[in-house]
């Protein structure tokens, strides 16, 4: 029974049911007004062709008033023959071809306007055409009618015939529509052979041949694992770099502890710088793997991520001041992945956290570009020595814990965005660090 389950959930299904459910639709309708405007179009040529047999009547009655007994004596035999009914009056005189109709007709003779009728009298229906006229001073009417009903069994048949041929075209449409969508998903097939490809590694990025409609999900997709790439070698130099810088200390400190030598104070305080200095980097690679947060891989909301940032920063530096001032704009969300924003943006703040006398002040503009300013109110950089800010591994003060790769890091986020960085003093007294992201050229 498993195999029969139908996947509610697959596309095919969902377009074959569509496509078949209109098909359907559209059929039974094309069906029922096939079989109404066919018996109204039925109706108003026999009544066009009943109202060119009453003209004809009335003029021969006029032209030979006493061979109107002959005229309804040959009508009552064409009745037979060619199911036609006659019945007139005039005046106070009345006269039929068929006088098993003549009382059932009674009623219509009461009136005198032409019209078309239907009238139905047991298995029989009459299609009648009422013609009033006026010979010798007299008002007469004359009913001329044909028998319908054989009509009608005609045309049910015929309109059963069209539904056959109808519901045959249907199940070729069917067919052609699962054609059609099995054609039409081949591109979807193939996308899923190369995500399987790109799985088992046979496969670096997804192909751009596809439909127009999947270029942008392949071109979001490469560059999803263009940033897999970036932050993978990210990492890894990370944990080259932070392996190499805790391998001096703590050699030295295997070494001492090792050796035979009595460890007096001296030495003691050695150890602790030794090991403090681990605890230092540690806590930095700690630091910036908060800064990313929970909502990498996502377009940025400033408000959101910038507020998270100083909230995170508030509490690492309690006694300094940290202020944001957010864009008067109602939509601050930008084209670029929140965690690269938070990692640049949080490399300036934990530099101006760390310099800080008081207060560190984030400003952020935003029009055709992103402008993040974040002064601080430290000792700042000498105008002579702002140049070499960002060369990695570089640090221009070794009084304060750091390793001289935040800023480094910040110039290789910037050069995949085109955006720039710029450093001068600032009105607080400190360092201004001014970022510029030209969103039209941000990768999304």
């Amino acid at each position: 029974m498993s195999s029969m389950q139908v996947d509610r959930r697959s596309l095919r299904i969902r377009l074959l049911a569509w496509l078949s459910g209109i098909a359907l639709v559209v059929t039974v309708i094309t069906w029922l007004l096939h079989g109404i405007l066919l018996k109204d179009l039925a109706r108003e040529f026999l009544g066009a062709r009943l109202e060119r047999e009453a003209d004809h009547a009335v003029e021969q009655l006029r032209y030979d008033y006493l061979s109107t007994a002959a005229v309804l004596k040959s009508a009552s035999r064409g009745f037979q023959i060619f199911h036609h009914l006659y019945v007139l009056r005039i005046g106070d005189d009345i006269s039929a071809s068929d006088s098993r109709w003549q009382e059932e007709l009674q009623f219509l003779l009461d009136e005198s306007n032409e019209v078309l009728v239907e009238v139905r009298q047991g298995q029989q229906h009459l299609l009648l055409y009422r013609r009033p006229f006026s010979l010798d001073g007299e008002e007469g009417v004359l009913l001329i009618g044909e028998d319908f009903s054989q009509v009608e069994a005609g045309l049910h048949r015929l309109h059963w015939w069209v539904g056959g041929i109808a519901a045959t075209l249907l199940v070729l449409l069917v067919a052609l529509n699962l054609l059609a969508v099995n054609r039409g998903l081949v591109p979807l097939s193939r996308l899923r052979d190369q995500l399987g490809e790109l799985r088992t590694g046979e496969r670096e990025r997804l192909s751009l041949d596809v439909p127009s409609e999947l270029d942008s999900l392949v071109v979001q997709l490469n560059r999803f694992m263009d940033e897999i790439d970036t932050r993978l070698q990210r990492s890894r130099d990370s944990v080259a770099n932070l392996s190499h810088s805790l391998k001096t200390p703590l050699a030295a400190v295997t070494q001492v502890l090792r050796g035979s030598r009595p460890i007096d104070t001296t030495r003691r305080q050695r150890l602790v710088a030794r090991l403090e200095e681990v605890h230092a980097q540690l806590d930095a690679e700690l630091r910036y793997s908060r800064i990313a947060g929970p909502h990498a891989g996502r377009i940025s909301e400033l408000s959101r991520d910038g507020s998270r940032l100083v909230e995170m920063f508030r509490a690492l530096y309690p006694d300094k001041r940290f202020h944001l001032i957010l864009p008067d704009r109602q939509d601050q969300r930008i084209p670029v992945e929140s965690q690269d924003l938070s990692e640049m943006l949080g490399i300036v703040l934990d530099n101006a956290g760390k310099w800080a006398a008081r207060e560190v002040r984030c400003r952020m503009c935003l029009d055709d570009r992103l402008t993040l300013v974040v002064d601080d109110d430290g000792p700042g950089v000498p105008e002579a020595e702002l140049p070499r800010l960002g060369q990695h591994g570089r640090r221009l003060d070794e009084g304060r814990p750091g390793y001289g790769l935040g800023l480094s890091i910040l110039d290789q986020l910037l050069t995949r965005y085109a955006g720039r960085v710029r450093y001068s003093p600032s009105p607080l007294g400190g360092l201004r660090v001014e970022i510029t992201l030209p969103l039209g050229e941000c990768v999304p």
